[in-house]
């Protein structure tokens, strides 16, 4: 596919199906906002784990031994959900619903447009540029 018809939506393709795809691609990247946001989580958890687990020692440094160990036993370590650390939320989450809806959404973009992606963006685009005004290009 070369780069001139790399968006172009595939002959007889009717908008209804040019907005639903787009509109599925655009619900995949707020899922894809949202997996950020996840392991984002994830990795503050576990920064914060290591942070008690700091803290644990210099309280024992302190000589606060009693209180150390109540940090280490009660929290550090401990399942963010039950049974669960971060790590296989994120995992869980990846293997099923995220995976999930990629593959549904690249189904759709198989099966109605040629695989394509961001047809709908494209048309947006060339409705609002400036044909010939420098930075409205259609293409690079």
């Amino acid at each position: 596919m070369t780069t001139n018809d790399r968006y172009e939506r595939p002959d007889e393709t009717d908008d209804e199906t040019v907005e639903a795809v787009g509109k599925m691609t655009e619900a995949l990247e707020w899922v894809e906002r949202a997996r950020g946001d996840l392991y984002e989580f994830h990795q503050k958890m576990g920064h914060a784990d290591a942070m008690f687990a700091t803290a644990a020692g210099k309280l024992r440094d302190a000589g606060h031994n009693e209180l150390a160990d109540d940090v280490m036993r009660d929290v550090s370590g401990m399942n963010v959900l039950h049974g669960r650390w971060t790590f296989q939320i994120v995992d869980e989450f990846d293997e099923g619903y995220y995976a999930t809806v990629k593959a549904v959404e690249k189904r759709a973009r198989d099966n109605l447009l040629e695989g394509k992606k961001h047809v709908f963006e494209a048309e947006l685009k060339e409705k609002t540029r400036t044909p010939g005004k420098s930075g409205h290009e259609s293409r690079p």
